[in-house]
């Protein structure tokens, strides 16, 4: 169980072996705030790639000294991605972060056929949220990278979910797969997905969890619920992967927990080699800290 990010940054400030991430256009400011902090408390090192004039500047406002061989000029974005793929795959880098650059731009460079990272599963987000009246960290998938997943895809999400919570620590993560109703209605595409999705936990073809599905947000999140509900499940109350029916539930559940419930959020892509932290345009340098907190703790 992952009770905090401050649990997490505890855990992470405990590691023997310091990792090593390669940020992506580091010439900006609240991206390289985020990774001065983590650097200074030992969760990694930074190797960055981008304009290294520009890099200098902003960590001489910071009053922090980086060694030269720690910066690693670009001369374009498309150069900056390349390089901090080709990082990885020789072993030199852990992890990933984007900085000044798009989107589109960096996961070109990751997905590109001959010399990127892809593993033949889908890359999916996953967004951690500490809430004040949850007992753990909540996770939710996918509001920020797959549309309208099919069956198959749900089910790599899962996984790609499943593989990152265990690899920080939980040992067996409850998932729920959200919808609106607790029974398989075929006018909602969503619950026949979410039973096919148990069926597949049942039957072994998702392992290391426990998958509970269709159900509704009310019994994932409160027990009593559930209870005055009679639905029994162990996920009841105790859930710490939600999956949802597509981008736009995800994304606005996301929001919605972070602008009208006080979340603290951070994210990641996760489904290449490596995982990346790539979050909004608008992420403080806090969102990107924990992000870069989360990465760590999980390669």
């Amino acid at each position: 169980m992952i009770k905090s990010f401050d649990a997490l940054i505890e855990k992470a400030k405990t590691m023997t072996e310091k990792k090593t991430v390669a940020v992506v256009c580091a010439h900006d400011a609240h991206t390289l705030e985020a990774v001065v902090q983590a650097e200074k408390e030992g969760v990694v090192q930074g190797l960055l790639i981008g304009d290294v004039e520009k890099i200098k500047v902003l960590l001489k406002e910071m009053s922090y000294d980086k060694p030269d061989e720690m910066m690693i000029a670009a001369e374009s974005d498309r150069e900056a991605a390349e390089k901090a793929v080709a990082l990885i795959r020789e072993k030199s880098a852990d992890f990933i972060m984007k900085g000044k650059i798009q989107t589109a731009d960096l996961l070109k460079a990751v997905v590109d056929k001959e010399k990127g990272l892809r593993t033949g599963r889908v890359m999916s987000h996953l967004a951690f949220n500490q809430l004040s009246n949850y007992h753990k960290l909540i996770v939710i998938s996918d509001g920020g990278m797959m549309m309208y997943p099919d069956l198959e895809e749900k089910k790599q999400i899962v996984q790609n979910g499943v593989d990152i919570l265990r690899a920080m620590g939980v040992e067996m993560p409850k998932v729920a797969v959200l919808t609106a109703v607790e029974k398989v209605n075929p006018k909602m595409p969503e619950t026949v997905d979410a039973a096919a999705l148990k069926a597949m936990n049942q039957n072994g073809e998702l392992e290391n969890c426990i998958v509970e599905g269709p159900i509704s947000y009310d019994l994932t999140m409160n027990a009593e619920s559930a209870v005055i509900k009679g639905f029994e499940s162990p996920v009841c109350g105790d859930a710490d992967l939600l999956i949802v029916p597509n981008i736009t539930v995800g994304n606005i559940l996301g929001k919605a927990l972070v602008y009208s419930a006080e979340s603290k959020m951070a994210g990641m892509i996760v489904g290449a080699q490596v995982p990346i932290v790539l979050t909004s345009r608008g992420a403080t340098s806090e969102e990107k800290y924990l992000s870069l907190v989360l990465c760590a703790s999980a390669v």
